[in-house]
């Protein structure tokens, strides 16, 4: 049989019961007696009893009335006509009645059930006595016998029922403390997402805006400096202003993430000349081959490979100065984009010290978080070559 998630299916769970109740005792009648009567009486209690375990979850009460009622008349007719019951027809009221504490009907509901069944085994017991002149079957001890257990089997339902409460008090406390402690997580997240962005203003933010004040300062007496030194300067004022609005944007986004809508334009492809410009300002050599095909490539692709040109662009000039720098982008024919950033071997010395490696691994967290690979390492001319190839099919536009 199939188990739906560690618990048998609520038909299976019938099924089984009804074997195990009332199967036993039609194995055990042809020992006890095997008259007509009996087996009549016998066989209308099981048909009566089969319906009302059917019932039991949706009735509890009236199901166990009615099953013992039931047993009563087979009892009392069996009894008036000379013939005995299997005592094993006592397991359905049983049953009845632990259902009747484990599904946790009013008290209300319990104590008048229990007084009706109450009401009617008297009046079966006298009834029986009235309808048979013989002592064999006229209820007495046996029948206190088999009914003297019966309480035992409320208790039980009752038990299983206090134990299940327990267990799902137990799950709700768990599931409580879990959401307060994902809370806690959060807020405490927060406090030094909110931390850290007050460092970032306070440092960063404070330097590069300076920077760009030297630098439009400079743009303002551009007429004393040389040719070489405007362009310089133009490229730095353009480099400030724009990592001053990525910056407000990044501070933004680390004091309230449900606050991450940028304030200016995301970068995208056709960013990528202003961005060699820039590049070309600061005194290198780049070349762009882009080959992109029609359809419109997502913008969380684009943006993604803006920086990894971005980030490349910068090592160059900082492990390789004066290098030429060649830069590619296509379309694939299988869904994908790909882009190659190559540069040569450096004119000059690179700064001593300079990067501590974090570019490579952000370029390698984009590419994780889009399902795309990134492969860098030096070419056997001395430069070093970046190659990102990302899907876009399955990417947000």
């Amino acid at each position: 049989m199939r188990v739906n998630d560690g618990r048998w299916p609520g038909w299976g769970v019938d099924a089984g019961l009804v074997v195990l109740t009332f199967v036993p005792a039609l194995l055990s009648q042809p020992y006890v007696d095997t008259s007509g009567p009996a087996w009549v009486s016998l066989m209308a209690y099981e048909a009566v009893g089969v319906v009302v375990l059917l019932l039991r979850r949706r009735m509890p009460a009236t199901a166990f009335v009615v099953g013992f009622s039931a047993l009563l008349a087979a009892l009392v007719g069996s009894a008036g006509e000379g013939a005995k019951l299997s005592p094993l027809v006592f397991l359905p009221p049983a049953v009845l009645l632990y259902n009747l504490g484990h599904h946790g009907v009013s008290r209300r509901r319990t104590m008048s059930a229990v007084l009706g069944v109450s009401v009617l085994s008297a009046a079966g017991l006298w009834l029986n006595r009235m309808t048979t002149d013989s002592g064999d079957f006229q209820g007495g001890l046996d029948v206190l016998a088999a009914l003297a257990p019966m309480p035992l089997a409320w208790v039980m339902g009752f038990a299983a029922r206090t134990r299940q409460e327990l267990l799902l008090a137990a799950e709700r406390r768990a599931a409580d403390a879990r959401r307060a402690q994902a809370l806690e997580a959060a807020q405490a997240t927060q406090r030094e997402r909110t931390r850290i962005a007050g460092e970032m203003h306070d440092v960063v933010a404070h330097s590069l805006t300076l920077l760009v004040v030297h630098a439009e300062t400079l743009r303002a007496r551009g007429g004393e400096l040389p040719d070489w030194a405007r362009a310089q300067i133009d490229g730095l004022a353009a480099a400030g202003r724009q990592s001053s609005g990525e910056l407000r944007d990044l501070l933004r986004m680390l004091r309230d993430p449900a606050d991450a809508v940028p304030l200016q334009p995301v970068p995208d492809l056709g960013e990528l000349d202003a961005l060699l410009a820039g590049h070309r300002a600061a005194g290198g050599t780049v070349e762009l081959t882009m080959d992109v095909a029609s359809q419109p490539v997502p913008g969380s692709v684009q943006l993604a490979v803006y920086r990894v040109v971005q980030e490349a662009l910068v090592n160059a000039r900082r492990h390789a100065p004066g290098a030429p720098v060649q830069v590619t982008v296509y379309g694939k024919d299988d869904g994908e984009l790909r882009c190659e950033i190559v540069n040569g071997r450096g004119v000059r010395r690179a700064a001593a010290g300079a990067g501590i490696g974090l570019g490579l691994v952000s370029m390698e967290e984009r590419m994780s978080a889009l399902g795309g690979e990134l492969t860098a390492g030096p070419t056997g001319d001395g430069g070093f070559r970046v190659a990102a190839t990302m899907p876009w099919a399955g990417a947000d536009a």
